[in-house]
């Protein structure tokens, strides 16, 4: 059994290479010799996202707070507390919150043979972050 006390690892802001707006990190677990599994605690602040990315072995988001948004190329949909959305490996896709609600979700994902969780696109732009939403 490994433990990690709360609180010995501190809240980072999310990298500006991979978010649009102010979004807060906290790692759960990373990738190592015991779990190829990688999760941690995003919070998002009012019309913050992810840039497009994929992941290579796919990625679990469970929405804890708020409201927010998950898109694929094909559309946009509003995800809220208690959500589970399970992106398959290599989908190209963005979540973030919503234009005027925090949100936040876990994410988990299990690292690749190379340990790599996610490869980062471009920018999700104000077009495509403001069409038109479906519900879930």
């Amino acid at each position: 059994m490994k433990f990690t006390k709360n609180g010995s690892r501190a809240t980072m802001n999310g990298p500006a290479d991979w978010f649009t707006g102010k979004v807060l990190v906290d790692n759960v677990k990373s990738p190592d010799e015991q779990s190829a599994v990688g999760a941690g605690h995003v919070r998002f602040t009012p019309g913050a996202r992810t840039a497009w990315h994929t992941h290579p072995q796919g990625q679990l988001l469970y929405v804890t707070d708020g409201e927010g948004r998950v898109a694929t190329r094909d559309g946009v949909k509003v995800i809220r507390p208690g959500d589970s959305i399970f992106i398959k490996p290599g989908d190209e896709h963005w979540h973030g919150a919503a234009p005027d609600h925090f949100m936040a979700h876990v994410a988990i994902a299990p690292a690749d043979e190379d340990g790599n969780v996610a490869d980062w696109g471009e920018h999700v732009t104000d077009e495509e972050y403001n069409v038109k939403v479906e519900e879930a």
